[in-house]
Formats: structure tokens, C-alpha cells, sequence
């Protein structure tokens, strides 16, 4: 499996994981309980994987694809900004459940706006790299140029969609697990 590849399969696992915190999402928005476990899995996995790991071989695949075609900026934008921004998102949302918990400073339909935000920014990323980054990285770059991308990426285990789950992500996994069963009978 090379980068591109990988970087597809932690694409699909992170939808997974959107799907999930979506439906927390919307029992809050109907002024229900939502399971709070979930949303902090759902937030610490953000906090964590995507800046430490899945982000940085983005960057890599991204810098060697600018350095063969450095027109391919104009077709696929800023990533490296919107990773930052996708940070910058997932700390506000973090720091917005904290005040929500606590009954202080926001009101469950700010956090049901910010959560929705949230979604949004990281459905429209991955919906650019899958359509415009990882296709025009898999037409431009050579098998030599991939190689050199995965001898510069950090090899780390996913915690929540690893071999090994970090026991922190037990109940989430167990829960998208079961969801993503459900979606699969539902549809047939």
C-alpha cells in the first residue's frame, strides 16, 4: 500500500468517525442527550491523529507533487492552510463542549452551530483531496517519488482504526462499529 492508498483508507475511517460524531450532533440538536463518551473519542481522535499523522503525509505527498507540477497549487488550493484551519476548528469545538459541560458561555444550539461548522470544513476537505489532490498526486508522481514519500512518513498505528485500539477508543470503536452495521443492513 503506498501513501496514496493509505491515505484513502484513513479518509474512509475518518468518514466513519464524522458519521458518528453526526449523530451525537443531532441528538443534541433535538435537545436530547447525546452520548458525551463519544463526542470526547470522536474530539480526542481529531485533537490527535489527524495533525500528528495523517496530516503530515498529506504535507509530504503535497510538497513532492509541488515540487513535479507547481501549477497543481491553482487546482488544489491551500491545503497546508486548511489543515491549520481544520485545528484551529477542532479546538474551538473542544473548548466548546468543555464551556457546554460546565453551563458556561455557550448554548446547545452555538455548539450544535460550531459542531455542524466542524462537519462541514472536514466533509468539503477530504471531498477535495479525493476529487482533485489524491487523483492528480496518483497521475503526477512516479512510483520513485511515492517510495521517497513513505521512507519520510512517521509510521504510527491509528489508535482507533489500528490493529491495536488505544483503550481510550474502546466504547467509540464499539459504537461505530455498531453503526456502521446498521448503515450496511439499512441499505441492503
Amino acid at each position: 500500500m503506498d501513501v496514496i492508498d493509505m491515505l484513502k483508507e484513513e479518509h474512509r475511517a475518518m468518514a466513519k468517525l464524522l458519521k458518528a460524531f453526526e449523530r451525537q450532533l443531532d441528538v443534541l440538536a433535538r435537545a436530547e442527550h447525546p452520548d458525551y463518551d463519544v463526542i470526547d473519542g470522536v474530539l480526542q481522535y481529531c485533537r490527535d491523529f489527524p495533525d500528528r499523522y495523517h496530516h503530515p503525509k498529506e504535507d509530504l505527498l503535497l510538497e513532492r507533487l509541488l515540487m513535479r507540477q507547481p501549477e497543481a497549487s491553482e487546482k488544489i488550493g491551500d491545503l497546508y492552510k486548511e489543515h491549520e484551519e481544520l485545528a484551529e476548528l477542532t479546538n474551538r469545538l473542544v473548548h466548546g463542549f468543555d464551556s457546554l459541560l460546565n453551563e458556561a458561555e455557550i448554548s446547545r444550539e452555538g455548539i450544535v452551530a460550531l459542531g455542524r461548522d466542524f462537519l462541514q470544513h472536514y466533509w468539503d476537505h477530504m471531498r477535495k483531496e479525493e476529487e482533485v489532490f489524491l487523483p492528480l498526486a496518483r497521475e503526477v508522481l512516479s512510483e520513485s517519488d511515492l517510495r521517497q514519500v513513505d521512507s519520510k512518513i512517521e509510521s504510527s498505528p491509528d489508535p482507533l482504526f489500528g490493529p491495536e485500539v488505544d483503550a481510550r477508543f474502546d466504547s467509540l470503536r464499539e459504537h461505530i462499529l455498531a453503526w456502521d452495521r446498521e448503515d450496511r443492513e439499512a441499505t441492503g
